[in-house]
């Protein structure tokens, strides 16, 4: 749908990032991805728009999906009428976690002035 606006702030590699990506590329979903672990400020945004620190979050139309799988993406794009749902395989697993090496934090600094 050419009319949705789409922000899905994930990680480069990561299970449910690569979930979401799937599900989105899936029902051909144009949307911007913000890499939260190369782009501190992405973070950063993503912590102050969601309210906590954990992704994938995505951002559909201003209403941000906090902490969302491929899986419940898919069904909450389905359960709002943006897509119908399309009985077809992805590449990936839309529903795995991420393996350990894909948490090492860094710290992160939230600015919360405005």
């Amino acid at each position: 749908m050419s009319n949705l606006r789409i922000v899905a702030y994930l990680k480069p590699s990561c299970g449910w990032s690569n979930g979401v990506r799937a599900i989105l590329k899936k029902y051909n979903l144009p949307y911007e991805d913000k890499d939260i672990i190369n782009y501190p400020e992405n973070m950063e945004e993503m912590i102050m728009k969601s309210g906590q620190p954990f992704s994938p979050c995505v951002e559909v139309n201003g209403e941000m999906l906090a902490d969302i799988s491929g899986q419940e993406l898919e069904e909450w794009l389905i359960a709002k009428n943006y897509v119908q749902r399309i009985d077809q395989p992805v590449d990936v697993p839309i529903n795995q976690a991420c393996s350990g090496e894909h948490h090492q934090s860094q710290p992160i600094r939230v600015n919360f002035e405005l």
